[in-house]
């Protein structure tokens, strides 16, 4: 009777296992084959994956161009792919080999090893054909041997921090994409900056790609047929059009990278249409981590001590304001509060010296008189010269309301406390650039292309176009002026020749070598933080202005952020971009 019972128990534990089996099977292949376990497994994609060999042309993604078209992240090459299935087939090798003008023994040797489709190359390099060889190849129909144009990454990144990074990240992807069910859970999505703010126009409607289907020891299941798989939207991926112009971006990113600026950077905008030309933000991103440290973070767009460059917005309301600026003397051997002697013994100077010389205490005392009878003229003089920000472009685009491209850019700001106002010792601070002033890099550029413009305020374009990928346009972020009043004609009139007149005989005087002639300010600004020795204060090391003086064509600022006293290398950075902007446009007028 036990040995009964237990044989019952042996069947019935069998039965249970059997019943389990099975259920699973029925789970596996008919009712969540497209959603396996809590990984959300496509079963049937991943069974056609194991099967399946292919070569990408193009990831689907939309890509990013210059104003010029030239590529910034992707780029397309006339390519030769071969199928390592050909090793096993007569074909005619002798063909191919003559249309590339490469000996037979060398295409038979790169098949040699091969097990997926791959590009053929020579000493490593993917061997370049021309639209001859394409269509010469193509022309003979060799199954396995295709000449296509297929995407590649460029081997440099350029203009890290303005472009952005991509990313595969499934559960935003259905957070931020609930009803686009289509796209595959490796979708890149566009995290930091322009891949991010233009992330919708660059999703992908699928890859274009070479395949076919292999049996379990790699022999072709279905013959030699090749298929080719694309998306059917002709128009699609698109192109973003920045303002960058890759050869001058390139420049000033080696100019950086030769003087050592660990942290800071520069923005060079065109000063007609207040587009950006070059933006360049260190330190650089650690693609490896990212976000571990700072490099993630673009410093032309973040709120920094401005110190003396913020003295224009004083000149500015001083001129504006007719405060009585002739004949007057500034004694500036006094200090910042006018107790104390100067830092500096620059000795009694007039309005237009003491902003050549950059002297403290004219300002200072400047900014205590305006305020007693306008309290809200330093943040109104700002806002007046498209300091404050967020300067950059913003408008509707299709459905979009109020599309900003560069979301990150953070606004500038002046008091922290209003009170502060009455403290003769907090507007000194303030009239500097010190205290709780803050503006980015960004908004001092469009501050001086303003100024160059004759009081003109613009927001600031880093993308003129979304290209559909047949070169059409698909929408065009018109030029905007931005809101609020504006200085005067004269008044910029009077702001340039303080800004020459700082080149011509104060702190930027080291330009007036240059071949275009430079208009500019200088600028120092403590940050409160000491040196990792704790023996050094740190500070902000500014260089701002536009050039050619008569006839401005270019905006440029350039920051060295947290540097230790003396050890900057602003003034030489800017020095050189300037020549070589110089060099630059010379180059391409003797192109004519």
């Amino acid at each position: 009777m036990v040995i009964k019972k237990r044989g019952l128990s042996i069947i019935f534990l069998i039965l249970f296992c059997l019943i389990g089996l099975v259920a699973r099977l029925v789970q596996i292949q008919l009712t969540h084959t497209e959603s396996f376990s809590s990984n959300r497994v496509n079963l049937i994609e991943e069974s056609v994956v194991q099967r399946t060999q292919e070569m990408v042309i193009d990831q689907g993604r939309g890509r990013f161009v210059d104003r010029n078209n030239l590529a910034l992240t992707h780029e397309y090459h006339p390519t030769l792919v071969l199928f390592p299935f050909l090793k096993n087939i007569e074909w005619p090798v002798s063909e191919l080999a003559k249309a590339v003008g490469v000996q037979e023994r060398t295409i038979e040797q790169s098949l040699k090893d091969a097990k997926e489709p791959f590009v053929f190359s020579i000493n490593g390099k993917p061997f370049e054909l021309t639209q001859t060889q394409m269509s010469e190849i193509n022309r003979l129909k060799i199954p396995g041997v295709f000449a296509i144009n297929r995407q590649y990454e460029l081997d440099t990144k350029i203009a890290e921090h303005l472009i952005g990074l991509v990313r595969e990240n499934e559960e935003l992807l259905y957070k931020r994409y609930p009803d686009k069910t289509y796209l595959s859970k490796r979708t890149m999505l566009g995290i930091t900056g322009l891949q991010a703010t233009f992330d919708e126009f660059l999703l992908p409607e699928g890859e274009a790609k070479l395949l076919y289907h292999v049996s379990g020891d790699g022999s072709p299941l279905f013959g030699i047929d090749v298929k080719y798989s694309a998306p059917a939207n002709p128009f699609y991926p698109v192109a973003i059009k920045t303002t960058i112009d890759r050869e001058i971006q390139q420049l000033a990113e080696s100019i950086i990278d030769n003087h050592t600026i660990e942290k800071g950077g520069l923005i060079l905008l065109d000063i007609e249409t207040n587009d950006i030309l070059a933006m360049v933000s260190k330190p650089s991103i650690n693609f490896q981590n990212p976000f571990g440290d700072d490099g993630a973070e673009n410093q032309m767009l973040m709120s920094q001590f401005p110190g003396s460059v913020f003295k224009t917005v004083i000149a500015a309301a001083a001129i504006e304001k007719n405060v009585n600026l002739n004949n007057r003397i500034f004694d500036c051997d006094l200090n910042l509060y006018g107790d104390g002697p100067s830092q500096y013994d620059h000795g009694p100077l007039n309005f237009k010296d003491s902003f050549a010389k950059s002297c403290n205490y004219t300002f200072a005392e400047l900014s205590n008189e305006i305020i007693k009878e306008d309290s809200n003229f330093i943040e109104e003089y700002a806002q007046k010269l498209g300091l404050l920000g967020p300067v950059g472009w913003h408008g509707d685009v299709f459905r979009y309301n109020d599309f900003i491209q560069m979301p990150k850019e953070y606004p500038g700001r002046i008091w922290s406390d209003s009170r502060d106002k009455s403290s003769v010792k907090a507007v000194a601070q303030t009239a500097i650039g010190q205290k709780d002033v803050r503006v980015t890099p960004l908004a001092i550029a469009n501050m001086m292309a303003t100024i160059a413009r004759g009081g003109e305020k613009m927001q600031v374009r880093s993308v003129s176009d979304v290209l559909y990928k047949n070169g059409t346009t698909l929408f065009s972020f018109p030029e905007y002026k931005l809101d609020g009043d504006s200085i005067s004609p004269y008044t910029a009139m009077r702001l340039q020749e303080l800004l020459r007149t700082v080149v011509q005989s104060g702190t930027g005087i080291r330009f007036n070598s240059l071949p275009y002639e430079v208009a500019g300010k200088s600028g120092t600004a403590e940050t409160g933080k000491v040196s990792s020795e704790g023996n050094k204060n740190l500070v902000n090391k500014w260089f701002a202005g536009y050039f050619p003086f008569n006839k401005p064509k270019y905006a440029l600022v350039v920051v060295d952020l947290d540097r230790k006293d003396g050890n900057s290398v602003t003034n030489s950075v800017f020095y050189d971009v300037v020549k070589g902007l110089y060099e630059l446009d010379n180059k391409d007028q003797s192109n004519f």
